[in-house]
């Protein structure tokens, strides 16, 4: 289940890097990742904390952990906003 106000979407493409779920765990400053049996892992509990700090996905490879706005209909963090 989603934050109220964020979700965070890892794509399966790098969910299985033992290497990358560390990394994000280790980058994120309200400990919304964690490493379990070698995949990212999404701590649901802290998905509110999310600060916006784009730091996990500076961490990761380019689209493949994406922070969803759900206070904006679901809107990517860093994607140019869309026309009106």
């Amino acid at each position: 289940m989603a934050g109220l106000f964020i979700d965070v979407a890892v794509d399966e493409s790098v969910a299985g890097d033992r290497e990358l779920a560390r990394k994000l765990a280790e980058v994120c400053p309200v400990d919304i990742f964690a490493e379990v049996d070698g995949r990212v892992a999404i701590v649901q509990e802290n998905l509110d904390e999310c600060v916006l700090c784009e730091l996990c996905m500076n961490a990761s490879p380019p689209g493949t952990v994406r922070v969803l706005k759900l206070y904006d209909g679901g809107a990517v963090l860093g994607a140019p906003a869309a026309d009106s």
